[in-house]
């Protein structure tokens, strides 16, 4: 019994713990339906992490692709047909204007309008000195009396005068068209005494020419010094010769006695000539003339590679003719197209003068036509110092071709930008020798009375250097030869930086001068522009724009406020004149609302003419030519003056940073203490208190209405001597402005902060013109404030011009004299429409 009761209880344990079991495997095991809700939330999971995955990677993919995208905008070109045809200045299209003096930057050469030019040109150098000085690129540190052309019409001839320190040196040049290659051309170059030293100086004139790569150049030498002539042929040019004739008396066929030398070599840059001449420089050869003993002249000697070349053995492709003689004399360079073939005698001797003498004629006839300036009562002295100024405008025009550097903020490094040709006019031959955007609307105002289609071809080259954005870069700097004079941190330009769009103010010109009869050519021509225009246009109002409607701001100011007294703007074109001491969002610049006014009329103007949509362009320019607006966003009532408006503080100085040296150091071993800058009041939204040129847009760009009251205020700031004006010209800065004068760093001088710029006083002659014929209670003011002002500055101008020999960048507010670059033949040339009362 107890075993059976004990089995019976081991079997009901048994059930009891099978059915424990049983309910555990229940519990560790959940049904069917659970399972399969579980599995389905986890493959849930899964696919929304594969989708995520793939979303991630693909806008990883199209970040990848629109940053690639939107870093090539930057080099993409405009998709609109181009203004010129790329064959547009290939000798078969244009042969008179092919051959050119089209660099500016050396003293004399000429060029092609070709991308792969032969060039020629011109060095000297006066013997038995103590200093060699080689001369070639125009450089301020030669420190020459003067130099520039007396006379040239930008296509046919030219007649420059360089005065060096004991002789004068002129160069003339003519061109006759004939064949397919842009015909021939002769230089003549006339060497006189200047100062009245005991023996005439001797001088060697060293003639070149050169190709990059194109082309074969082939010496002729005779008795192994001599370089006769050389015979060539390349692609553009076909086949052609340059014969170097023998040196006379001045005036005369006799030969004068000269000793000769030759080099040829291998030039991998043309920045590299001098630098190859002047290691090629021996002193060893005998200056031998019966009237005089033997003496050891320096000439060009056998090539030596500069080091940086290398041991480059690269086929030559730079000659130098070398001859020395005694001044006074004359030499002339002929150069010969082979596909002239019917050409009627040789470009020389008195074939030659009676060229050059028509050719002056015909100068003389066209400029007294068109600028009448004897009818204004000039005396002659002041006549030719217009036709020396306008000549050096012209004659110092480019061709340039290459790439630029550039960057976006989607570029990790400055890029090549669209490769292409640039036909400019250049600030200044010394120091300015390429293409700077707002300057040359400015050179297109003088050079489009002269030739209009110098000026269309000008315009369509600049235009044609714009990419897909509608941005151009502001200052061109085409190849090696150009960077070679530009400082490294201005190479690089950046597609956020507007310049002013000056060349609306000559487009505006060309249209006026038409008088309303536009020609199929010339709507032909403005239909070509348009498209571009238009994306120039939208590229301002989408880049430049403030942050209130109808404001705007110049982008690209400099952001260190450590060491700039006030940070410049140098895409507005007026580099250190006052802004808002902290550059910011909030800033309202009125001289750039005041050029996209100028910018929307001629939109309008133009859409209307050509029958495109112009309501857009008409309602901007309505708005922005609104006088109360502008009131409303750039009136000072305390300056009593139109004003930018930022983020602004007056109280700010530059001082000597402090420095510590520690116990025991020699202080000659502390870095010297830098001038940086001290805000002694904080900055506010404000007015910034400077009344100078920006103040004055305006009224420059004829926005204001000839009735309203603030002209009247502008009109007598402007006459007042504590503020802009001076017996020389308006000042870019009022006296009463706490940074008149004043240095932006220790390093920087004061640019425009007080000297006369000639640019906007034209501006101001025009709008003083312009008020002085509209109806209104100041237009008598604005007569009297005309003559004085045209008066002081053509005054100046010529009296610096007889003393110094140049015009120059700027000009001094108290003693008025020239200061700046020099010679500076840009928009300083405006003083002949000022003289000319062409506005």
């Amino acid at each position: 019994m107890a075993r059976q009761r004990v089995k019976k209880e081991r079997l009901i344990d048994s059930k009891v713990d099978g059915k424990n079991g049983k309910n555990a495997a229940l519990l560790k095991k959940p049904p069917a339906k659970e399972k399969k809700k579980k599995s389905n939330l986890g493959n849930i999971f899964i696919n929304i992490a594969i989708v995520l995955c793939i979303v991630s990677s693909g806008w990883f993919c199209y970040a990848i692709y629109m940053r690639s995208l939107l870093a090539n905008r930057i080099i993409t070109p405009h998709p609109s047909l181009r203004i010129l045809n790329s064959n547009s200045t290939n000798p078969a299209l244009s042969p008179a204007k092919y051959w050119g003096s089209y660099r500016p930057q050396v003293y004399f050469g000429m060029k092609t309008r070709s991308q792969k030019s032969i060039v020629t040109g011109l060095m000297w150098l006066q013997q038995f000195k103590a200093e060699v000085n080689l001369r070639h690129t125009c450089e301020q540190g030669d420190r020459l009396p003067s130099y520039g052309w007396l006379m040239h019409d930008g296509i046919n001839f030219g007649v420059q005068e360089i005065k060096d320190t004991d002789f004068i040196l002129t160069t003339e040049f003519v061109k006759r068209v004939g064949g397919q290659h842009g015909g021939d051309w002769t230089w003549r170059i006339t060497a006189k005494p200047q100062s009245s030293t005991p023996e005439n100086p001797v001088i060697s004139l060293l003639f070149y020419v050169a190709n990059d790569g194109q082309g074969i150049l082939q010496p002729h030498v005779e008795e192994k010094s001599r370089l006769l002539a050389v015979s060539g042929s390349s692609e553009e040019l076909g086949k052609f010769r340059i014969t170097f004739l023998s040196p006379t008396a001045v005036k005369s066929r006799n030969y004068k006695y000269a000793s000769y030398n030759y080099l040829q070599a291998h030039c991998p840059s043309l920045e590299m000539m001098t630098d190859i001449v002047k290691n090629s420089l021996n002193g060893r050869f005998v200056y031998n003339t019966a009237s005089a003993p033997r003496r050891y002249y320096i000439g060009v000697d056998s090539y030596r590679p500069l080091a940086k070349q290398g041991g480059d053995s690269t086929q030559d492709n730079f000659l130098v003719h070398q001859v020395t003689v005694q001044v006074p004399f004359e030499v002339e360079v002929r150069f010969e197209s082979e596909s002239f073939t019917d050409r009627p005698n040789h470009l020389t001797g008195q074939i030659f003068t009676n060229e050059l003498e028509r050719w002056k004629q015909a100068f003389d006839e066209k400029f007294n036509a068109i600028f009448k300036l004897p009818d204004k009562g000039f005396p002659p002295q002041q006549i030719n110092f217009a036709k020396a100024v306008f000549s050096n405008t012209v004659g110092g025009m480019g061709y340039f071709y290459g790439q630029s550097y550039v960057q976006s903020v989607y570029n990790e490094y400055p890029l090549p930008y669209l490769e292409g040709p640039l036909y400019t006019a250049v600030p200044s031959r010394s120091f300015f020798p390429r293409g700077f955007l707002w300057d040359e609307g400015f050179h297109q105002l003088l050079i489009s009375k002269w030739n209009p289609s110098i000026s269309k071809e000008v315009i369509g080259h600049w235009l044609d250097m714009m990419n897909v954005e509608g941005w151009i870069p502001r200052e061109q700097i085409l190849d090696n030869e150009a960077r070679s004079k530009v400082p490294a941190e201005f190479i690089v330009q950046r597609n956020e930086n507007a310049n002013p769009p000056t060349l609306f103010l000559t487009i505006q010109k060309l249209i006026e001068d038409l008088n309303g009869s536009l020609s199929e050519e010339d709507k032909f021509y403005l239909k070509r522009l348009f498209p571009r225009l238009k994306t120039w246009y939208d590229w301002y109002n989408s880049t430049q724009v403030g942050s209130l409607p109808s404001t705007y701001r110049w982008r690209g100011r400099d952001t260190d406020t450590n060491l700039f007294l006030n940070p410049k703007t140098l895409t507005s074109g007026l580099d250190d004149y006052p802004r808002a001491s902290h550059p910011s969002e909030d800033e309202r610049h009125v001289d750039l609302r005041c050029w996209m006014t100028l910018a929307s009329k001629i939109m309008t103007d133009i859409a209307k003419i050509l029958g495109e949509a112009h309501q857009d362009y008409q309602d901007m320019y309505e708005k922005l030519s609104d006088n109360s607006l502008l009131q409303e966003l750039h009136w000072s009532e305390d300056l009593k003056a139109f004003s930018d408006y930022g983020n602004h503080s007056q109280s700010i100085i530059l001082e000597r940073e402090k420095v510590y040296v520690p116990p025991g150091q020699p202080r000659q071993h502390v870095q010297p203490a830098r001038l940086v800058r001290s805000v002694r009041k904080q900055p506010k939204l404000q007015y910034v208190n400077a009344f100078g040129y920006v103040s004055l847009f305006p009224f420059l760009l004829q926005i204001l209405q000839p009735d309203s009251p603030k002209l009247q205020h502008i009109l007598n700031n402007m006459r007042d001597d504590e503020k802009l004006w001076t017996p020389y010209g308006l000042r870019s800065l009022s006296k009463s402005s706490p940074l008149y004068l004043k240095r932006n760093t220790e390093y920087d001088p004061p640019y425009w902060r007080g000297p006369i710029w000639i640019n906007m006083n034209y501006l101001v002659v025009r709008a003083l013109h312009y008020y002085s014929t509209q109806s209104g209670p100041y237009q008598e003011m604005a007569a009297t404030l005309y003559q004085e002002l045209r008066t002081n500055l053509i005054s100046n101008m010529y009296k610096q011009f007889v003393q110094t020999g140049y015009l120059w960048e700027q000009y001094n507010d108290s003693t008025g004299r020239g200061q700046g670059s020099h010679p500076f033949t840009g928009w300083s040339s405006l003083i002949v429409l000022i003289m000319a009362e062409q506005y």
